[in-house]
């Protein structure tokens, strides 16, 4: 970030005078140089030159490491608590009515300081997709700042703003949600100059109980945009909308809407969509990966993406979408795909060892499973290989949740799995459910915990098998991933030293 003034940070953050510290009209008054250079919310990765900010957390209270972060070289902190000690007499500190609203202010304002183009990208599946798309095809032509990981949340969106530099062009943001009014506190602080609605679909229903909550909550995305700002919506979305299902509309006034998707008539669509391999192998230990993904038309040019799944092509739609208005042509998107990276955890295919695995363990939701289970099934066919789906739960589905994850097990019998390993206890109803409705031969496992999943995997995933690894976060499954890695790890040393007599 630019070297901010730490009375202007006060002002804008309405702090005022804890006792033992230096008073704010000494900071406005004084040594125009008092400025910081960078901002922390943890005192472990500080840096001399930051602003600390004394986040409270549900299992951490920032406050309690102030002192942590001015001996790393902190110049000012934010706090909302009275920590006056002889230790910080000489320490600027602000005290402001909350840590995270200041932040969150702070960042907004930083964000009209710096001039730099916002996008903010909401949806219920596909966010980091369509954001890490986009980056990597926009930076041929522009400096483009993005959210690092997936920080979308009243602390994450911040600290994305705060960390691009002035001269950043375009700076992508991804804004989420669990409860209502969410999403509208982050587009005010974002301010986009052109906001993506992905798609809506069941999640987080504990925190909305409903899908009609939760696409008004992904709608108010709208709230933060200028007057002349763009929304980029998913086509069958609007059609839902428009149709008999709600009572309102998109809340636009003067903004253009810019519809991408599988309706013949969205702006932007895939023509002449076919499945693409090219596998491709990396490491001396067996490991590697397969680079599965499609190929389809825009504007009657071929694109390549490898990445697997029709959800991957919609997310490449809201990419192109974002791109072209920012004035890149089809074929300088067609060229960007060309080199786009897996995506960490989602649908990200390995290679480990014999097994193809598809790493797709970040999160989970009803429509996100689904579209993972396309993407098993489209590799078996290929490759008439054993599909294995080791399966975790779907969290935050409220009331619905038994039923979602019945929902689930009719969905993994009609994927034609073979054999199911669930992971805890909503996973074991979805495994009944599948079990019920299967007419074939499906083998399943259940295990109340990831841990005991990974202490049994050797005894039932065989060579050549093609694995699907999901659920949500609480389940942790990147540690079956981890140890499917270890195994063949052990397994080629092993093979090695036996090749040695």
């Amino acid at each position: 970030m630019k070297q901010f003034l730490i009375s202007d940070l006060a002002k804008i953050t309405k702090a005022h005078k804890p006792q033992g510290t230096p008073t704010i009209s000494t900071i406005e008054g004084g040594d125009e140089q008092r400025f910081f250079t960078g901002v922390s919310i943890d005192s472990r990765t500080t840096k001399a030159g930051d602003c600390f900010f004394a986040i409270c957390g549900e299992n951490f209270d920032g406050h309690d490491y102030v002192s942590d972060a001015f001996a790393k070289g902190a110049v000012c902190a934010v706090v909302s608590k009275d920590i006056a000690t002889d230790k910080l007499a000489s320490k600027t500190i602000l005290e402001v009515d909350g840590t995270i609203k200041a932040f969150g202010d702070f960042a907004r304002d930083y964000r009209q300081l710096c001039g730099f183009k916002v996008v903010a990208i909401t949806g219920s599946v596909g966010k980091t997709t369509v954001r890490q798309i986009a980056h990597h095809v926009l930076i041929q032509k522009y400096r483009v700042f993005q959210a690092p990981k997936n920080f979308n949340n009243n602390i994450g969106l911040p600290l994305t703003l705060l960390g691009a530099d002035p001269e950043h062009q375009i700076v992508i943001a991804e804004l989420g949600t669990s409860h209502p009014g969410e999403i509208a506190y982050l587009t005010r602080i974002a301010q986009p100059d052109i906001a993506v609605i992905t798609n809506v679909h069941p999640a987080h229903l504990e925190g909305f109980g409903s899908l009609q909550a939760i696409t008004k909550e992904k709608l108010s995305i709208a709230q933060g945009l200028s007057d002349d700002g763009i929304l980029i919506i998913n086509a069958d979305l609007v059609k839902w909308l428009n149709g008999s299902q709600l009572n309102y509309q998109l809340p636009i006034t003067n903004n253009q809407v810019i519809t991408f998707g599988k309706s013949g008539d969205s702006n932007f669509q895939a023509q002449d969509v076919t499945r693409a391999s090219s596998p491709c192998y990396h490491g001396q230990d067996g490991r590697g990966t397969f680079g599965f993904g499609s190929r389809f038309t825009i504007d009657d040019t071929e694109i390549y993406l490898p990445l697997p799944g029709p959800g991957n092509i919609e997310n490449a739609l809201a990419a192109w979408a974002v791109c072209k208005q920012f004035g890149l042509t089809i074929h300088d998107f067609a060229q960007g795909l060309k080199t786009l990276p897996s995506i960490s955890m989602r649908a990200e295919v390995l290679q480990i060892g014999t097994l193809t695995v598809i790493n797709d363990c970040y999160n989970a939701n009803p429509a996100s499973m689904k579209n993972a289970l396309n993407i098993l099934t489209s590799l078996g066919l290929k490759e008439g290989r054993r599909l294995v789906f080791i399966c975790g739960e779907m969290a935050e589905l409220g009331n619905q949740s038994e039923q979602l994850h019945t929902e689930l097990g009719a969905d993994i019998a009609g994927a034609r799995v073979q054999l199911l390993i669930a992971v805890g206890t909503l996973a074991e109803i979805a495994a009944a459910a599948a079990q019920k409705t299967a007419d074939y031969n499906l083998q399943v496992k259940c295990f109340d915990n990831t841990l005991s999943a990974c202490n049994n995997l050797q005894e039932f995933i065989k060579d050549n098998d093609i694995v699907l690894i999901k659920g949500s976060r609480i389940a942790k499954l990147e540690m079956v991933v981890e140890k499917l890695k270890d195994s063949n790890k052990k397994e080629f040393s092993h093979r090695a030293n036996l090749s040695l007599f």
